[in-house]
């Protein structure tokens, strides 16, 4: 029985970095970034359900009180000075307290903060590719490899369908982290829920964006533009590490 209580609370507060069944929240948050996105749909989430209870319940007493039968005789009025000033100034009211945090978490989205490292992320019909430009090895090779999904007969137990790659995108932790995004053929888009990232892949065109991955884990993550026939088996897997773990891991890359 203890065993029991003890697995549901370690389950319960283990960190949701993946897609569930039936699930319709958001997943965890890695970043800064996706934390401020999920408080933004919260607070959005607020004005909503007030706006939404307040309208239904102004419908349901227009229709019960000005139904026929209770109120044979039509109103003839028309115009009201002071309703349609207020129901126009509070919109606007509304809409101007929502547009401050939503300016302040889009400009945050677009900033590039002195970036550590930069990752050169390459879509291609159908798998993705990388170089981290900033490490070479003796021969003056950087490090660049190609990620491919791994077909559902080379999954072990734990390991997740359609989700898996061969090649994890590494990356440390409490690091700013430029990632540049372009694509080799056709449109694409590299997206990762848990880290609040989404960028689109444009052929000739080199986009950017910014991961700053305040804790250790793995994050799934999938192209999210239609790009053909095999759009849906283009997963990106992003492994955060501690420091030692990255710089180790950059080192065999480069005796490799």
């Amino acid at each position: 029985m203890i065993n029991l209580i003890l697995i549901t609370f370690l389950f319960s507060y283990s960190w949701c970095d993946i897609s569930e069944p039936w699930q319709l929240g958001f997943q965890d948050p890695a970043t800064p970034i996706m934390e401020g996105i999920i408080n933004l749909h919260h607070d959005l989430m607020f004005f909503i359900c007030v706006i939404s209870i307040f309208v239904s319940w102004m419908l349901a007493r227009t229709l019960w009180h000005f139904e026929t039968s209770q109120n044979s005789v039509a109103s003839s009025v028309t115009h009201g000075t002071l309703i349609e000033i207020i129901w126009t100034v509070t919109p606007a009211l509304i809409l101007l307290v929502i547009a401050i945090p939503s300016f302040s978490l889009l400009y945050a989205m677009d900033e590039i903060i002195a970036p550590t490292i930069t990752i050169k992320t390459i879509g291609h019909q159908w798998y993705w590719s990388y170089e981290y430009s900033d490490y070479q090895s003796e021969k003056g090779d950087s490090i660049n490899y190609e990620s491919y999904m791994l077909p559902e007969e080379d999954l072990v137990t734990g390991q997740f369908r359609l989700l898996e790659v061969d090649n994890n995108v590494v990356i440390p932790t409490n690091t700013h982290i430029r990632i540049i995004v372009s694509a080799a053929d056709v449109l694409h888009s590299w997206a990762v829920p848990s880290l609040g990232v989404k960028c689109d892949a444009v052929p000739g065109r080199l986009n950017q964006t910014s991961l700053f991955i305040k804790r250790e884990g793995i994050f799934y993550g999938q192209c999210s533009e239609i790009c053909g026939v095999n759009h849906g088996f283009m997963p990106i897997v992003i492994e955060a590490v501690s420091i030692p773990q990255y710089v180790s891991w950059i080192s065999n890359k480069l005796e490799g």
